[in-house]
């Protein structure tokens, strides 16, 4: 009987290492393929990251109450940004992953109306409200920043500048760091600083 018990602690820790390791090995890295997910846009059409393979995507986790979002909305920065990827051939993905009712969860109509008055130039606006994508690339803040080659890779991830303030004056003070990752791509190069300390308001998961 004892045997048995032991036997049965044994697997029960052997499947549970395994399934922490595929938690593990399923969640984005730096250096390694970006996780596949599937989002449905604010036009209703399913967006997988799959279908985007051989371009550069820029991941942009966005929640349009939080005053970290609306520094680089209000001063431009962000559609600058997005204009001049989106130029460059770059798929912008704007996600948010606010729960059902917690701050930033603007409806289908509400987000449009957002994006026009903005003047936002992103591919694509995605709602996560169960935050499995959000979860899935560990998402910790509005604005987060992830960008991934044309080869799937994930190569920068963290914030879009290093100074970590919600004042509009410090955007044209700061070091952008997803404008010089895209820049290295662009010339074929690593990219020089691929992670660094995000800032923000928390995701509302």
């Amino acid at each position: 009987m004892k045997t048995l018990r032991t036997k049965m602690l044994v697997a029960g820790a052997v499947g549970l290492t395994a399934l922490l390791l595929f938690a593990q090995a399923a969640t984005a890295r730096v250096g390694q393929t970006a996780p596949d997910f599937t989002l449905t846009g604010l036009d209703g059409q399913k967006h997988s990251l799959a279908d985007f393979k051989g371009k550069t995507v820029v991941l942009e986790w966005v929640n349009p109450d939080c005053p970290f979002v609306q520094k680089h909305y209000l001063t431009h920065n962000m559609q600058n940004l997005q204009r001049a990827a989106t130029a460059d051939g770059v798929i912008w993905l704007q996600i948010n992953s606010a729960a059902p009712g917690n701050e930033g969860d603007y409806s289908q109509t509400a987000a449009t109306k957002w994006l026009q008055e903005k003047g936002a130039a992103a591919t694509a606006y995605l709602r996560d409200q169960d935050g499995t994508v959000g979860h899935l690339y560990d998402a910790r803040t509005t604005p987060h920043m992830f960008i991934i080659n044309p080869q799937g890779i994930l190569v920068y991830a963290g914030g879009i500048d290093d100074i970590r303030s919600a004042k509009k004056s410090d955007v044209a003070k700061a070091r952008n760091y997803v404008s010089a990752a895209l820049a290295d791509l662009k010339t074929g190069h690593p990219v020089a600083i691929a992670t660094s300390q995000t800032y923000g308001c928390s995701v509302k998961y």
